[in-house]
């Protein structure tokens, strides 16, 4: 086991270079660059010329990619082009923000999404799993951004009953955060919510129909060991895979939700930074997206031998 953690690590690693060469390169062969958007109209020659130079974008590429490199390494993330501002600091201020309003998503998304695919798999064809089914699929059809509208139109300013700008920071008090990332968080964990459940229901049906599942209904074991002793176990590997994958979608979900509610997290962030051409601030951010992202589906991996014991990573025997 600690061999195969050991060699999952040393790959996300590997995949995380890949992402930071790969922004590297990619945010610089995207026509403009942060001296045009910093310096506007009055962008001139040797304005231009002496502001590359200030910013070191006069170097040569693999002076620029080496320093980016051993910049990574020291966790030195440089400066903001723009605002001067040290990388960490604007990250730090914005991380907690979407880290909010994603832990609301996943609570609020895995809560209604998994009893909601038992429920709907255990009674099939009735009306509530046609009901569970409907609303599935409305989630899947309704960006999270759409979905942050109408929350904040029905909740914010139909009913008044809780806000729909800004975000206030824990420090400030658990019931102001709370309201604060509410509505967003339930945006973007609907969406997440619907592809799980679907999910959930598909793999409990499947199991179900198994011949040992069968055979213990023959022998008389009662529905509700079948269900969550036997069935459960067996369901939950491919829902807690497309729960990990599907992270994506609501740091996705994040972004676009953060500019309805005006929230200014790491996806308000990483709009300007691109928009300004800031290299070193949407760096840092796509990078950490994808840590997020790649050690995520690390953790899925490693809950697998948690659900079910049988399974053993490094050649390990069950």
């Amino acid at each position: 086991m600690r061999r195969y953690v050991l060699k999952r690590v040393a790959h996300a690693v590997f995949i995380m270079w890949l992402v930071a060469t790969t922004v590297f390169f990619g945010l610089r062969a995207i026509p403009g660059g942060p001296v045009s958007a910093m310096l506007g109209q009055e962008s001139t020659p040797e304005a231009a010329q002496a502001l590359r130079q200030q910013l070191g974008l006069n170097d040569p590429w693999y002076v620029q990619y080496s320093d980016w490199m051993v910049d990574l390494a020291t966790f030195d993330f440089g400066q903001s082009l723009t605002t001067s501002q040290p990388v960490a600091e604007l990250v730090m201020q914005a991380a907690p923000r979407t880290a909010s309003i994603g832990a609301v998503a996943v609570v609020v998304g895995l809560g209604v999404a998994v009893p909601a695919g038992i429920v709907s798999a255990t009674r099939k064809r009735e009306s509530v799993d046609y009901l569970a089914t409907v609303a599935a699929f409305l989630g899947l059809s309704m960006p999270a951004f759409f979905v942050g509208i109408l929350l904040a139109l029905v909740f914010g300013v139909w009913l008044d009953l809780l806000p729909v700008f800004g975000y206030t920071p824990l420090a400030e008090g658990v019931a102001p955060w709370l309201e604060s990332i509410l509505l967003p968080g339930v945006a973007v964990g609907l969406p997440y919510g619907a592809v799980v459940m679907r999910m959930m229901r598909s793999s409990l049906l499947e199991v179900l129909d198994e011949p040992y599942m069968k055979t213990a209904l023959a022998k008389g074991v009662g529905s509700r060991v079948r269900l969550y002793k036997h069935a459960l176990q067996n369901a939950l590997i491919p829902v807690v895979t497309v729960a990990g994958i599907q992270l994506a979608l609501v740091l996705v979900g994040s972004v676009t939700v953060e500019l309805v509610f005006g929230i200014q997290g790491l996806g308000r962030l990483l709009v300007d930074s691109m928009l300004d051409r800031n290299y070193p601030v949407t760096q840092v951010v796509i990078l950490l997206v994808s840590a997020v992202l790649v050690f995520t589906n690390l953790a899925v991996d490693l809950a697998y031998t948690a659900i079910d014991p049988r399974i053993r990573y490094g050649g390990e025997s069950a």
